[in-house]
């Protein structure tokens, strides 16, 4: 049995290839290519997006900060708490608030409710991280609408939303189910 990713050149695993090609369509494309060409078109709004984010004030920023962000929230969130939204262990929920709080992304507070739990919060670096994702991840979409056609990206979201199970389809532990953190 043939490689599922034979096919790839060896220069273009793990790299964003922005050549205005895609991979070309096959009538009867087998069924692995679904998920590849799913995570494929996933990796690259996510590399575009930190690559915009770099030049826009946030260089250190990475996939797993904005999913751990996204875990924080507005009202902010305890490292157990954290943990359980992205489906990590306690220590590695607090590995990545640990990073954030170093790249001034979050910060740790008192509960008001609890005294003696502590909250993790953004800063409003954090928050302007996130609003710049926003509007970033605003930007390609009409680049793919460009490209696609508005009415065919409409259309893949709603499709997207046929299959995809409701309480999955907005899930933030994709990073521990891909096996990092």
């Amino acid at each position: 049995m043939d490689n599922m990713v034979d096919h790839v050149s060896e220069e273009n695993v793990n790299q964003v290839v922005d050549s205005g090609k895609g991979i070309p369509a096959h009538p009867d494309s087998p069924g692995y290519e679904l998920p590849l060409l799913l995570l494929g078109g996933f990796r690259t709004l996510i590399d575009r997006l930190h690559a915009r984010l770099a030049d826009e004030g946030h260089p250190g920023m990475r996939p797993a900060h904005g999913f751990a962000m996204q875990a924080i929230g507005g009202r902010g969130a305890t490292a157990s708490e954290i943990g359980r939204r992205l489906g990590v262990s306690k220590q590695a929920a607090g590995k990545t608030v640990d990073r954030l709080l170093a790249l001034g992304y979050a910060e740790r507070a008192d509960d008001p409710a609890d005294a003696r739990r502590k909250l993790v919060r953004l800063t409003p670096h954090g928050r302007d991280a996130l609003a710049r994702s926003a509007a970033v991840f605003d930007e390609l979409r009409a680049e793919w609408g460009a490209v696609l056609g508005a009415d065919r990206v409409r259309a893949l979201e709603a499709d997207l939303r046929n299959v995809v199970p409701a309480e999955t389809a907005f899930r933030l532990d994709a990073t521990s189910w891909l096996g990092g953190n």
